[in-house]
């Protein structure tokens, strides 16, 4: 997912297409960041659904506590990047999160 998500990262810092074209409702530019913050806080959000809904095979104590802080730091992080970025962070998760149901489901 890294190489996606830096092509995606250039590709929209670079885009002069992009630039100021309305997309959906607070967001007028995909290659700007989310001016009320409403994108990375659903990415992290949606972070933490996932952490909750992921079976824990970690034992170390240390890792428990920085995988816990993951969905806070990379909110912080996704403060500052482009919104079509953190959009696509978000549809990725939401896929994973509806995945992860299904798969818990069947497996009932």
């Amino acid at each position: 997912q890294m190489p996606i998500f830096l092509a995606l990262y250039y590709m929209l810092m670079g885009s002069v297409e992009l630039r100021h074209a309305p997309f959906i409702l607070w967001i007028q530019d995909l290659s700007a960041q989310d001016p009320y913050y409403i994108l990375p806080l659903l990415m992290g959000v949606t972070m933490f659904i996932i952490q909750k809904l992921s079976p824990t095979a970690v034992t170390d104590p240390m890792q428990q506590k920085i995988m816990t802080f993951m969905p806070v730091v990379f909110t912080v992080f996704f403060l500052w990047f482009p919104s079509g970025l953190v959009l696509y962070y978000i549809v990725s998760n939401l896929v994973t999160i509806i995945q992860q149901q299904l798969i818990y489901r069947g497996l009932e």
